[in-house]
């Protein structure tokens, strides 16, 4: 449970240009249908969010959720690293990201599959050996994929290397849960670079990954 509640945490005022990665703020509402008994789906989106605002500027990204057990979720692309900031313990747990946590078994695409936010998306199904992951995506949303190549944690690399871009809405059906997170709102902001640093004072707890 631990490893999916990390990932999980783990992501229309403006036009984009194709080509051009976008930097700026994606804000999305997040539900679960919970196929454990003993966790409703309110308890699911309670621990891990209904809420995500996921900020993103080249090869770094933040996100921060209303969730009760994590406060934000910051990447390092320098370092390779995904922190987690936990309420309890109060720290952030570092994740090597570019651990392979499942084995993928298929990917496909398919062509205009849904207009999210007015975007045209097209959508990337992989199939795991435990889940299959759904995303959908618009080239206006662009990323550079080689920033994320060594970003294999959650499947991340094998997503942004096919799309060049970001998720409109994903949903991940596992043993666990099914869960749709769904962007409600896309803005382009110039973010300081400083905003993806580890917040002053922030205390690194030792990796149980």
């Amino acid at each position: 449970m631990k490893k999916i509640i990390l990932f999980f945490v783990f992501f229309f005022t403006s036009f984009f240009s194709e080509g051009q990665s976008f930097e700026g703020k994606i804000t999305y509402t997040v539900s679960y249908k919970s196929k454990l008994s003993e966790l409703s789906d309110q308890k699911w989106a309670s621990m891990l969010g209904s809420e995500q605002d996921y900020y993103i500027k080249g090869g770094n990204y933040k996100s921060i959720t209303n969730g009760s057990m994590l406060e934000w979720q910051l990447y390092n692309s320098k370092e390779n690293t995904i922190y987690n900031k936990s309420k309890s313990p109060n720290g952030a747990i570092p994740i090597d990201a570019s651990q392979q946590t499942d084995v993928i078994t298929k990917t496909e695409i398919i062509k205009n599959a849904a207009t999210i936010l007015g975007y045209t998306c097209d959508e990337i199904i992989i199939t795991t050996t435990s889940s299959v992951e759904k995303y959908f995506y618009s080239s206006k949303l662009s990323v550079d994929p080689s920033v994320f190549q060594k970003h294999k944690y959650g499947n991340w690399y094998e997503f942004v290397s096919r799309s060049k871009a970001l998720p409109l809405k994903i949903i991940i059906d596992n043993h666990q849960f099914l869960m749709e997170s769904t962007a409600t709102a896309v803005k382009e902001i110039k973010l300081k670079d400083n905003f993806f640093d580890l917040p002053a004072g922030t205390v690194v707890l030792k990796s149980q990954y």
